[in-house]
């Protein structure tokens, strides 16, 4: 396994008082596959993202848990050995490509300052890799003395992908890549990361709100919903068959173009305060199928060997998804 977080929890210091993002979350990344990390926003999908590179908001901070990179626990290991990780082994796409981007400075210039004082490399080597980044990316090498602003979202994107890359990491964190962008540029822009995963071998975590995303270009995917971990396995086990309703509901209110009169359906209500979140499943005060076992906090366990979920009622799974499949049963 590249990467595997153990009971991970992440807390961070409000005015509000304590409050956990992230609580006991075990997710594993294996090489050479994309594994989308998927959920309603402020579930916790980037404060995960963001805690695997070490690079996290001043108030946040890791009170439990591993990280483990290549079988080596990054949290024990220091905050120098971290960095060392950091854009090498692990890199990192932000939600905006204009958060990577420094607006008064040539990309070119940007791409070579990561090459030449983290890569090491001399400014000839730099500016042949520069150039072949741009390359791979699907830019024409004459732009790397543009400014940001005269890119398009789509080729900001993709010059933010050519940062990420730069030093031929093993794993790279796409956090909302496609977000901002048009479904166009969206389709051109995870067709190209597919295509150099393939190319490269690398492995990416592909963090969204976007099941459609998900279903176009992983292979596996991870269900968070209030800061916990609900479900993950296959796409296509996932998908087709969730066994978690809070799953069943996302697949719910999810545009299928084969079945275009289906009602798309909304999940009622919203996710709760994490200053204060129920004792027992977290999903429960929105979820149509409580029973009072869901008063306690379900495990996480095996639905197959390559399936995991935490709910009560897994043995019931394909009843429930019927009764989920109804309009009805939402709106109650």
């Amino acid at each position: 396994m590249l990467l595997e977080t153990n009971d991970l929890t992440i807390g961070y210091r409000t005015a509000s008082g304590a409050l956990r993002a992230v609580e006991g979350v075990n997710l594993a990344i294996p090489e050479g596959e994309i594994v989308g990390l998927v959920g309603e926003s402020g579930c916790g999908k980037t404060t995960l993202a963001r805690s695997l590179i070490g690079v996290m908001a001043g108030n946040a901070s890791i009170e439990r848990g591993e990280i483990r990179f290549q079988g080596r626990d990054l949290v024990s290991s220091g905050a120098r050995y971290w960095k060392d990780r950091r854009w090498r082994d692990i890199a990192y796409i932000p939600q905006s490509a204009m958060n990577s981007l420094d607006p008064v400075y040539r990309v070119g210039d940007q791409l070579l300052e990561v090459l030449i004082r983290r890569g090491g490399m001399d400014r000839a080597k730099a500016k042949r890799r520069a150039a072949e980044l741009f390359e791979l990316v699907g830019i024409e090498a004459n732009r790397l003395r543009d400014f940001p602003h005269e890119f398009s979202g789509g080729m900001r994107q993709r010059a933010a992908i050519a940062l990420a890359l730069a030093l031929d990491p093993k794993l790279v964190i796409a956090d909302e890549p496609v977000t901002a962008l048009d479904v166009i540029v969206q389709r051109q822009i995870l067709d190209t990361l597919d295509d150099l995963q393939k190319r490269l071998g690398i492995s990416v975590l592909l963090v969204t709100h976007d099941i459609s995303v998900v279903a176009y270009v992983c292979d596996r995917v991870a269900v968070m919903y209030a800061g916990k971990l609900v479900e993950e396995g296959s796409v296509d086990t996932v998908l087709g068959s969730p066994v978690h309703p809070y799953s069943m509901g996302l697949m719910n209110a999810f545009p299928d173009l084969g079945r275009a009169s289906r009602t798309l359906v909304p999940i009622e209500g919203a996710p709760p305060d994490l200053h204060d979140p129920p004792a027992g499943c977290r999903f429960a005060p929105r979820c149509p199928f409580v029973v009072d076992a869901c008063s306690e906090p379900p495990a996480i366990e095996s639905v197959d060997e390559t399936h995991r979920a935490a709910c009560w009622r897994i043995g019931e799974a394909e009843a429930l998804r019927k009764d989920a499949s109804e309009v009805t049963t939402w709106q109650t």
